[in-house]
């Protein structure tokens, strides 16, 4: 009894250390995204040296999982709670990753004025952010209707991001003086979207957890 009360607020702490991760990613992408909006260049350097955090929360999620495997044997839904916990670790580190990735995009645009407002790219954000969010709250509750509703979330993310591509490139065709700025913005929309990505995938983790077998959500 006592030994299972331990693996359980094991279990417990593993779950507290990925919501953390997440509201981690989702600080990270909104501070990435206003600092490419007011190109803030301090912000988007606070972003870029705050993935440290991030990075040291997975390790944390691989040495209680690996710890409990080899102490505990664990088996069935217990042992997929834990490899659950690896793979939603890394898919959290991922999208912090991409998060710095936008941050030094502001970076490499210190000093130029954008060609125009940022609209399509905050909107992506925003609803991406929302994916994180719900991701996690349907991994935290085992809550596989809101898992599913990722990948129609997805869909949307996919959509804005192709309009925001054809607005980019008509861009381009009147101003080709902006192609680099243009190649740039483009390169954030992608980041996002593959934050998206990583979202679902938690999603089809959430399923795996609840039911033992992983759908694809990102089709």
């Amino acid at each position: 009894m006592i030994q299972r009360r331990e693996f359980d607020q094991n279990l417990e702490e593993l779950r507290q250390l990925l919501r953390e991760m997440g509201e981690h990613v989702e600080c990270a992408l909104r501070d990435s995204i206003l600092s490419l909006q007011s190109m803030d260049s301090s912000k988007a350097t606070e972003v870029i040296e705050q993935d440290l955090k991030l990075n040291k929360m997975e390790e944390e999620v691989m040495d209680i999982g690996s710890r409990l495997i080899v102490t505990q044997q664990p088996v069935a839904k217990d042992l997929r709670r834990i490899i659950v916990a690896f793979k939603i670790s890394s898919d959290l580190e991922r999208m912090g990753d991409l998060a710095v990735d936008i941050a030094k995009v502001t970076l490499r645009l210190s000093g130029q004025t954008l060609i125009k407002p940022l609209v399509d790219i905050p909107k992506l954000a925003e609803l991406v952010e929302l994916m994180v969010e719900e991701s996690l709250q349907s991994y935290l509750d085992e809550n596989t209707d809101l898992a599913y509703k990722m990948a129609k979330d997805d869909d949307e993310v996919d959509h804005l991001y192709s309009q925001m591509i054809n607005e980019l490139y008509s861009i381009v065709i009147s101003h080709p003086d902006s192609v680099q700025q243009v190649m740039l913005l483009t390169l954030v929309g992608r980041y996002i979207e593959r934050i998206a990505d990583h979202a679902t995938n938690i999603g089809e983790s959430t399923v795996y957890l609840v039911t033992g077998h992983r759908p694809d959500l990102n089709q």
